[in-house]
């Protein structure tokens, strides 16, 4: 078993669902989060008041499967990565589980 986490812009909530689905994982979790872009750190120093983040609403969904699950949801993702024109491509992580209960 692992840990599957995605990010994506609002935007994408509807096709990342789908991606869920296609790839048979039929449990998962989601959260609305906001995403921040900073201005490099130089500016941020120089102008230490200013607002130069950029925010943008997000959303975070992680589920528990199988490996062969998961492999197969990440290669759907690079798919519609590969096919959208998006400076916000859906990421994703893997992490292992070690115990549960």
């Amino acid at each position: 078993m692992k840990l599957l986490v995605i990010t994506s812009v609002k935007e994408y909530e509807k096709e990342t669902v789908r991606l869920f689905k296609k790839a048979g994982i039929t449990a998962f979790s989601n959260a609305d989060i906001n995403g921040f872009k900073t201005a490099d750190t130089e500016n941020l120093i120089s102008n230490w008041f200013s607002s130069t983040t950029d925010n943008v609403r997000s959303i975070l969904f992680f589920t528990f499967t199988e490996k062969e699950k998961i492999d197969f949801m990440l290669e759907e993702i690079k798919t519609f990565n590969s096919a959208i024109m998006s400076e916000n491509p859906l990421r994703a992580i893997v992490l292992p589980v070690e115990n549960f209960i």
